[in-house]
């Protein structure tokens, strides 16, 4: 294959250049095999390409019509090389990303538009999904990447920790605590209605919250469920309960809610980037390098303890 493209590369420059000495400078070879080798390749095609005399080179009709066709498929197989090479950079072809609903208001967000502006051409599928879920998923191949919630056992995943924050509070604006600043004392809550998120969809992370209270007196009693962040600080907001919620729920603005810090400390949710085991592309790849930034950033962000 390479030596027709060369033989190309040859027959174009003999026929822009119509004179077989200023083609042979050009390609950098002398005229007498560059003359055998575009004999060679009319004798190929069995076609007469060149008309030449002593003076004069000009093409034949069969010649005009390889010059264009040579210089549609030079064109082509430089394009192709040159997409295979930002293949190879991870700057395009497609990433498909899971992520839990608290990434959504967290980690995501600002990874999503750094990683856009730096690879605009990478197609990016996103879909949220509970940790399981995401977990499936990954080991059937049907995700590249997940982001879910720590800890994460399951053979044939690879996931490193990439966040962490404390929980917070999501009152209703009219509750009596929500004047409280900048923290509520945790036992203050023990009379409340709960809305928690099911067990089944993040078992350590509910054991958490329920230790937590513990910790302080109580057991919570729980009213609502839902699996969903938002669906829980909408029933906050429709003053069915109070909740506890990781701290970048702050930034899902709910009429209605209002969100505090707790005292004493509270756990932490930690959320993960996750991988099928030694599958990670170089797509991937690029997108993982970009995380550490957008981590520190957000880690910033939701540690401040002013009141929201």
């Amino acid at each position: 294959m390479m030596n027709s493209l060369q033989r190309l590369h040859q027959f174009v420059a003999v026929a822009e250049e119509l004179h077989f000495g200023r083609a042979a400078k050009r390609l950098n070879i002398t005229q007498p095999p560059l003359s055998m080798q575009i004999r060679n390749l009319e004798t190929d095609i069995g076609a007469t390409l060149l008309r030449r005399t002593k003076r004069h080179v000009e093409l034949t009709e069969a010649g005009r019509v390889l010059l264009q066709e040579s210089h549609r498929l030079l064109d082509q197989f430089d394009n192709a090389i040159t997409l295979t090479q930002r293949a190879a950079r991870g700057e395009i072809g497609s990433l498909r990303i899971g992520f839990v609903s608290t990434a959504d208001y967290g980690l995501l967000p600002p990874l999503i538009r750094k990683f856009r502006r730096r690879f605009p051409d990478v197609e990016l599928t996103l879909q949220e999904l509970t940790t399981d879920a995401q977990m499936k998923a990954l080991a059937e191949g049907n995700l590249d990447i997940g982001f879910l919630l720590s800890p994460i056992e399951h053979t044939g995943i690879e996931h490193e920790i990439v966040y962490q924050e404390p929980l917070i509070a999501a009152l209703p604006s009219n509750h009596k605590l929500a004047k409280l600043k900048p923290a509520v004392p945790a036992q203050r809550l023990s009379s409340e209605d709960f809305i928690m998120f099911p067990r089944a969809a993040a078992p350590t992370n509910y054991d958490k919250v329920i230790a937590f209270t513990e910790a302080v007196g109580f057991s919570p009693k729980i009213s609502q469920t839902a699996v969903q962040m938002q669906t829980i600080v909408s029933l906050v907001s429709a003053g069915l309960g109070v909740a506890l919620v990781p701290a970048c729920i702050r930034n899902l603005k709910r009429s209605g809610v209002v969100y505090r810090n707790l005292k004493p400390a509270p756990p932490l949710f930690q959320t993960a980037v996750a991988w099928p085991t030694g599958k990670l592309s170089i797509i991937g790849e690029a997108f993982c390098d970009l995380i550490e930034t957008t981590t520190r950033f957000r880690h910033k962000e939701n540690t401040d303890e002013s009141p929201k």
